[in-house]
């Protein structure tokens, strides 16, 4: 095993704290699910240290807003909005075709959890769909773009989630088994993680590194389906320890520097978590990486059954 990386931050590191000193002039970012959440906080410490940030979001009028008050707070001219729609694969194509020239850093942030169970038109779960397909499609999608940039990243925003299911291969859109909103969930998140792993492999000879990260839980839009005396339940989960709530700020701080730190220059197919990398196998309510979403073999079958599926 390679060894572990650490660095002086923690979990009550910020994005701001994380990222000062970088210059990012003359970067171009996309952030995706940009206008809520910790993709506010992402965006604006990366828009802050001088990049370029595209904010791509499903409500092109919040994103909009976002835009503006991230101007206004950072002075940056360089934060602009674009539509994308991570289960609708017609939106991400338009994202794609939309897209010209380099592109620096990509933060695949958007996401869905436990929502109850809807289905694309295509028939795939939503959560699988929006979270990993749609994301692995845009990524794609952008390879080039991330090359012609020389020493690209691609952020994969998973979850400690990943704990509850790996990928189940043998029906990942809950055709025959009992939809369960949060295993769907899970799956979704080992999905981010075996993306990481997979496409760091793919990609080291282009320059592109991707690692996984969990960013802490954050109370945000994220949690909309989930009832608070089941996210009071998640708080103080058996070994929690009475875990406490990450601000945005906060949130957005392991993104950031999985996004930016020179310690990761060239470090590909990790999972990181509280601003250092995860121990493998160690597992508490929200920390550890399961050994299942760093496998290379679920990484390449994962990465073949998405082209299939995306291929219709």
């Amino acid at each position: 095993m390679t060894d572990r990386i650490t660095t002086s931050f923690s979990a009550g590191s910020t994005a701001a704290e994380v990222i000062e000193g970088i210059d990012l002039t003359g970067r171009r970012v996309v952030v995706t699910g940009g206008a809520s959440g910790i993709g506010v906080e992402t965006a604006r410490a990366l828009a802050g240290a001088g990049a370029e940030v595209t904010l791509a979001v499903r409500d092109v009028g919040a994103g909009d807003r976002v835009a503006a008050d991230l101007t206004a707070a950072t002075g940056s001219k360089q934060i602009l909005v674009a539509p994308l729609d991570l289960a609708d694969q017609a939106s991400v194509a338009a994202f794609v075709a939309g897209w010209d020239g380099p592109l620096d850093i990509l933060v695949n942030n958007a996401g869905v959890m436990a929502s109850p169970l809807a289905r694309t038109p295509e028939g795939w779960e939503m959560q699988f769909a929006t979270n990993h397909l749609g994301h692995f499609a845009l990524a794609v999608g952008l390879h080039d773009a991330l090359a012609s940039a020389g020493r690209a990243r691609v952020v994969s925003v998973s979850s400690s989630a990943h704990h509850r299911s790996p990928v189940v291969f043998d029906d990942i859109h809950f055709e025959r088994r009992p939809y369960d909103p949060f295993s769907a969930y899970g799956q979704s998140k080992t999905a981010n993680v075996l993306f990481a792993v997979e496409a760091s492999k793919r990609w080291a000879t282009d320059g592109i590194t991707v690692n996984a990260l969990m960013p802490g839980g954050i109370r945000t839009n994220l949690q909309r389906y989930v009832p608070d005396e089941v996210l009071e339940q998640m708080r103080t989960a058996a070994g929690g320890g009475g875990l406490k709530w990450k601000t945005p700020e906060q949130g957005a701080a392991t993104s950031v520097l999985v996004a930016t730190a020179p310690l990761l220059d060239g470090v590909g197919g990790r999972y990181f978590e509280d601003c250092n990398e995860a121990e493998v196998g160690v597992l508490t309510a929200r920390n550890g990486v399961a050994p299942f979403a760093l496998d290379p073999e679920a990484a390449a079958r994962l990465w073949e059954v998405s082209v299939q599926t995306l291929a219709g």
